[in-house]
């Protein structure tokens, strides 16, 4: 067990040092160091302690927390998904995350995490399809072009390779956004008029909307034999995109199957419907893609361990640059039995 120095100031990274972090790094290379980090902690997953998210359901979103531990370190998530926000003028997604030191029980680390779990999630992403997607893949579909479709498009090109992306939303504003957010990034970029005409020629297909229903994105006669699916939209009860017809032709890959089978695509099947951890083909336990005609299909949700090895990335990074603000967040009297004490004389 670690023992640290004792510190009673909290490095905080906000919103506009993320940012500059993100510039400092360069944008590729961030992607491809968090797929490095959560690569390295799906190896020793049978470390850590697992448990699906701590959420809190409303009519209109969920507000959640994802806890872990590894036995030197413990972090949490603090996260909401409201899909209504962006009728409103607000993100879908915000969040904010911490890191602890277990020995001590004191946080190493606040920072933000909507910029953070973007990355992350495009990093997971990426790194699943390297793992799964077919050999040489170099176009993938990206169906939703909200907030994660960027982050989605750069991360396969920086770990995948993948050189074109075709974009598909119902929203033509969204898929021009993107579109002219990606120009310059060395991605040849078609905008698409439908899903079918998204997946024409794609090896990856990536599905990521935010409306909470149960929604048929990809329908079952869209999805031909060899290709890999990047399933992340579908993360809470009541919330799917793709038909279940292509469930039962795929070899489906998820994070932690009692959280998934609560918030993913699995969702729509059996308790007993079979799925393959990722941590499992990723130590290699189990084999991945096998043949040039199976159907991968990675239903994402996010995990707690993802977020992590974020912060720890984050934690290794950003102390060696100016890019952090040290927070009085911890009460530290001199006596540590003297906390009124030390309460009593701030008065003078």
């Amino acid at each position: 067990m670690i023992q640290p120095s004792h510190k009673a100031l909290v490095p905080f990274v906000s919103v506009e040092n993320m940012m500059r972090l993100v510039h400092h790094v360069g944008l590729e290379k961030m992607l491809t160091d968090l797929a490095a980090y959560i690569e390295d902690d799906f190896r020793r997953w049978e470390l850590f302690d697992k448990t699906p998210r701590v959420a809190s359901h409303s009519d209109v979103g969920v507000i959640e927390l994802m806890p872990t531990s590894d036995g030197e370190a413990y972090g949490f998530k603090y996260v909401n998904g409201h899909p209504k926000n962006t009728s409103e003028g607000l993100q879908t997604v915000t969040a904010f995350g911490l890191l602890a030191n277990v020995y001590t029980g004191y946080p190493t680390l606040l920072t933000e995490m909507t910029l953070l779990t973007a990355l992350r999630t495009a990093a997971t992403s990426a790194m699943v399809a390297k793992h799964l997607a077919p050999k040489g893949s170099s176009t993938m579909a990206m169906i939703g072009n909200g907030a994660q479709s960027e982050f989605q498009s750069l991360a396969m090109k920086a770990i995948v390779g993948i050189d074109t992306v075709r974009l598909f939303d119902r929203d033509p504003k969204a898929t021009e956004k993107c579109a002219a957010n990606l120009e310059g990034t060395g991605l040849t970029v078609i905008r698409c008029t439908s899903p079918e005409e998204a997946i024409e020629g794609a090896q990856i297909l990536t599905t990521c909307t935010a409306d909470k229903q149960y929604a048929t994105i990809l329908s079952d006669n869209m999805v031909g034999a060899g290709v890999h699916i990047n399933a992340i939209g579908g993360d809470c009860p009541g919330k799917t995109e793709l038909a279940k017809g292509i469930l039962e032709r795929s070899d489906v890959f998820v994070e932690y199957p009692p959280q998934t089978r609560i918030e993913g695509e699995i969702q729509q099947m059996p308790e007993d419907f079979a799925v393959t951890e990722l941590w499992e083909v990723i130590t290699g336990a189990k084999q991945g893609r096998r043949d040039a005609r199976q159907i991968t299909l990675f239903d994402g949700v996010g995990f707690a361990i993802e977020d992590f090895s974020a912060l720890r990335y984050v934690r290794d990074t950003v102390l060696e640059t100016p890019y952090h603000q040290d927070l009085d967040l911890l009460a530290d009297p001199d006596d540590p039995r003297d906390l009124f004490g030390m309460l009593t004389r701030a008065a003078g």
